[in-house]
């Protein structure tokens, strides 16, 4: 028996992949519990208007994300911290300070976890950080520390 998944089921498929199971398993667990559908010229034809709908909808994300990358890495960011006299900054640069820099200086509201410093920063200076979009889209942002 062929049944089109609707949800992720664990060692047999993802969301609308064709699969061919048993019967029993198909007709008393699958389709009962919503988690599959039976595999019908009507709906085999639904499936791929779905892929091909999701397919548009992925390109229309990585053009956005594109733009934000390019926009991201345009310039420095800048960042103050309350220094002392050696130039060494009180406490450390966070993410979360970097998330609000990027949305006050560049206009995109990026979650602070997807934000990783990737060195130490103590001192005034030029640094990097990394921000994670999912689905392997990564870039770097530099920033830069000022004095207040």
């Amino acid at each position: 028996m062929q049944v089109i998944l609707i949800q992720d089921v664990n060692n047999l498929g993802g969301v609308n992949e064709l699969v061919t199971v048993k019967n029993g398993y198909g007709r008393n667990y699958l389709i009962p519990s919503k988690l599959a559908i039976e595999a019908s010229p009507s709906n085999l034809k639904m499936m791929e208007e779905k892929k091909k709908q999701q397919a548009k909808k992925e390109v229309k994300l990585m053009a956005e994300l594109n733009s934000v990358i390019t926009v991201l890495k345009a310039g420095a960011l800048k960042l103050g911290a309350k220094t002392g006299t050696s130039g060494k900054i009180f406490g450390s640069v966070t993410s979360v300070q970097i998330a609000r820099a990027i949305k006050e200086q560049k206009g995109y509201e990026i979650d602070r976890r997807r934000i990783s410093i990737l060195d130490e920063v103590k001192e005034l200076g030029t640094f990097k950080a990394s921000i994670d979009f999912g689905n392997g889209n990564e870039t770097e942002v530099e920033f830069e520390v000022i004095a207040e």
